[in-house]
């Protein structure tokens, strides 16, 4: 359910669970978190993560957040492992991106997605906790208010109102995707790994 591409310094994840809106086990989240930590060992310069179908991804499985994986530390383990990275991270955005997918995506250091896509994170809602991280991350990237009213109000914010509030980087057609993150990713994949990671440090 989840691939690994590898091409040169170019890591390329893909949440693939389409059946059920790329929503997240924990055992998925485990191997992503398990990808993010080798490809910070192994000199990636790029790290591309996107999901496969109409939906980024929906968030936790419910059965399994039920069951305890909302409170999780595995959450954590992968966005603090992305975060980590010394390469470009990059989050393209097939669709919508729901509930605890978030964390993923806010530790990114860039966030592009396609045209119609919403983002919502119903904790408030389902009677859970957003990750710990989360609504840090999120607040540097849209203020205390914005943040409020996608965590506490349980609004759920289009593309356009997104690419305003500075919650994503750029909004491109499902078919420009991939062409647009190649454009995005090119100057790092033609650099030295020592050389993306040391502007990355100066950010």
């Amino acid at each position: 359910m989840i691939s690994l591409e590898r091409n040169d310094g170019l890591w390329r994840v893909v949440i693939a669970r389409e059946e059920k809106a790329n929503s997240l086990t924990r055992a998925m989240l485990t191997e992503l978190a398990e990808i993010a930590e080798a490809a910070g060992r192994e000199g990636a310069r790029a790290f591309v993560l996107t999901g496969r179908g109409k939906v980024f991804s929906a968030g936790a499985d419910l059965d399994e957040a039920r069951a305890g994986l909302a409170t999780d530390p595995v959450w954590e383990r992968l966005s603090g492992a992305i975060a980590a990275l010394p390469c470009l991270s990059v989050a393209a955005l097939n669709g919508t991106l729901a509930g605890g997918a978030f964390g993923m995506v806010l530790a990114c250091d860039l966030r592009i997605a396609v045209e119609g896509a919403k983002f919502f994170y119903p904790v408030m809602k389902l009677g859970f906790l957003p990750q710990p991280s989360d609504p840090r991350r999120l607040s540097a990237l849209v203020g205390p208010a914005r943040a409020k009213m996608i965590l506490m109000a349980g609004q759920k914010i289009g593309t356009e109102e997104a690419l305003s509030w500075g919650l994503i980087d750029r909004t491109v057609p499902v078919a420009a995707l991939a062409e647009t993150v190649g454009m995005l990713t090119a100057d790092a994949l033609g650099a030295t790994p020592e050389h993306v990671a040391a502007i990355k440090a100066l950010l």
